[in-house]
């Protein structure tokens, strides 16, 4: 039975949400020298908000295998203590870059932003025997949270905290490296990626997050931060060099394989 009243609404375009993820800082436009690695601003920091429904996220929470204990305690510490708490990966992603990880046989990993070590901890739980995570900070701050958890954790031998500008580091590892993960100031996205995919395995993955900037993408305006990632999403989707695919996960991730 067709029902007769107002007409279903169009398909609405959805809206542009407060960023989330790492934020940048507010003179990232101003003619200062560019640090080369990840950077924050110490302004405050966006709300925490999700691309789908709140209650399908909460589902998709549930319905993904529990963190250890050590690791639900990172994650309460650092909401109590850190600046930027929404810049934790959370368990849906955790688990997702764990997947991934142990999918590619991960024995070289690396990571461009650390902040509390979560996502770093994550991968490590999917690593091979003999592999290894490096982690890329450049806030000692963030630095000394992480290293403090790693150690209390059953990868401390495992992971390796580099703290300084990101490019610089990279440019001291010869790779291959198994798995990337991208996750530092979006400004820098367009060079960490031309950095580090020389240097990918053959088979290996480079995942880039917040790849939909909270759905700033879809009308950037004088966001820089939105413009470099949605100016970033172009170019993959192009580059002959390799195959991507963007996820709605959370705040959108991407990932890139050579071809």
């Amino acid at each position: 039975m067709v029902r007769l009243g107002r007409p279903p609404a169009g398909p609405r375009r959805p809206r542009a949400l407060p960023p989330r993820g790492r934020p940048e800082r507010p003179d990232a436009a101003a003619p200062r020298r560019r640090r080369r690695g990840p950077m924050i601003s110490r302004q405050t920091a966006p709300a925490e908000v999700t691309l789908i429904d709140e209650a399908l996220e909460r589902y998709a929470h549930e319905h993904t295998t529990q963190l250890a204990e050590w690791m639900r305690e990172l994650e309460r510490e650092a909401r109590s203590s850190l600046p930027y708490p929404q810049m934790l990966s959370g368990q849906v992603v955790g688990r997702l870059l764990e997947l991934l990880v142990h999918a590619v046989g991960g024995r070289n990993v690396l990571e461009i932003g650390t902040y509390a070590g979560y996502s770093a901890l994550a991968m490590a739980a999917g690593l091979h025997p003999e592999g290894r995570v490096i982690t890329c900070e450049i806030e000692p701050e963030f630095a000394a949270f992480a290293r403090r958890h790693i150690e209390q954790s059953p990868y401390s031998e495992r992971i390796e905290i580099r703290v300084g500008p990101a490019l610089d580091t990279i440019e001291t590892l010869s790779g291959p490296f198994d798995f990337v993960f991208i996750d530092a100031d979006k400004t820098g996205y367009p060079a960490y990626y031309e950095a580090v995919l020389p240097k990918l395995a053959p088979s290996g993955l480079i995942a880039l997050d917040n790849t939909l900037r909270s759905g700033t993408v879809l009308d950037p305006g004088a966001n820089e931060a939105a413009r470099a990632i949605d100016e970033l999403n172009a170019t993959l989707a192009r580059d002959a060099r390799v195959v991507c695919t963007l996820l709605t996960v959370r705040d959108g991730i991407t990932l890139v394989r050579r071809r």
